[in-house]
């Protein structure tokens, strides 16, 4: 993953489930540990990053909230990042559109709207020079994004409002963004799977349609939960031999199954591994399984221990 922190943006996406939003916040501990003002932004409609850091519900929704000296995170919310935009391009007309139900409506029933909005704010959020009076630029924006196939329609929405709008500045600022999502110098797509058979091949399909519908390379893959690799095959038919002969129900034989059964599971898991990076042409990033009841602040901060170099 070496460059990612050249870029202004990252879009953090894959199949759902796949522990995309714990990889894009630890990505944001890694960026901030390296120097790096970093915003998580999430358009999922959750704040898994606030709630990591320990502050209340509702605590960034629709603003930056410092979690760290470097490190910020904002959940975007459609409607104010429209109240936003209306007051910075109409002034004191936008306030009265802002507090129009009739315009909620209409923006709430136009197709694609809220994903153009919520794109516009993630933009707004990597400018040098913010848009918002008094807002502090950053050096990384980190997109937690929607899942896969919703991932890919939202960084193409802004081309698609360019494309139907042709004039005014809608087609415009639509085509600002557009600018922005597909040029590699400028952001990047980072994939998250799991070595198993439907995120893998997840993945190969997101890198092809990345390249047909947006000329976007996929930057990055991160394979999340790896079981670590205990046994050699020596070691394996041991274990299997002695539970073999263990009684059932005893605590050694549920010690040897479990073993057993992680030993099983971590080589499927290389052989997805395998086949991702035949696919992809080179070996994916993978963070290790980890084995806590809840992922909090110090877990994230040892995904981020392994996300680090590759910044």
């Amino acid at each position: 993953m070496p460059g990612l922190s050249d870029k202004r943006l990252l879009f953090v996406t894959g199949k759902g489930g796949v522990g995309k939003s714990t990889v894009a916040i630890a990505l944001g501990i890694a960026a901030a540990r390296r120097g790096l003002r970093t915003v998580v932004a999430e358009l999922t409609g959750q704040e898994r990053a606030a709630g990591a850091f320990g502050h209340p519900a509702g605590a960034s929704v629709a603003r930056e909230l410092r979690l760290d000296e470097r490190l910020f995170a904002i959940a975007i919310e459609p409607r104010r990042a429209m109240e936003e935009y209306l007051q910075q391009k109409a002034g004191p007309l936008g306030d009265v559109l802002a507090g129009s139900r009739a315009f909620h409506g209409f923006v709430a029933a136009t197709p694609g709207m809220r994903e153009l909005l919520s794109m516009g704010k993630a933009w707004e959020l990597a400018q040098e020079r913010r848009r918002t009076p008094g807002a502090e630029p950053y050096d990384l924006v980190i997109v937690d994004a929607p899942a896969t196939g919703h991932g890919i329609g939202a960084l193409r929405t802004p081309r698609t409002f360019a494309e139907i709008a042709k004039v005014g500045p809608i087609a415009h600022q639509s085509r600002t963004l557009d600018a922005t999502f597909t040029d590699p110098a400028q952001t990047a797509v980072v994939a998250v799977a799991l070595a198993e058979e439907m995120p893998v091949n997840e993945t190969l399909a997101l890198r092809r349609e990345l390249d047909a519908q947006l000329g976007l390379p996929l930057a990055a893959v991160v394979v999340n939960a790896v079981y670590p690799d205990r046994l050699g095959p020596r070691q394996a038919r041991t274990v299997a031999d002695a539970l073999a002969r263990a009684g059932a129900g005893t605590a050694v034989h549920a010690a040897l199954r479990a073993a057993s059964a992680e030993h099983v599971r971590a080589g499927a898991q290389r052989a997805q591994l395998a086949r991702l990076a035949d696919g992809l042409g080179c070996a994916p990033l993978t963070l290790p399984y980890l084995f806590d009841a809840e992922l909090g602040r110090a877990q994230l901060e040892r995904l981020a221990d392994a996300l680090e170099p590759a910044l």
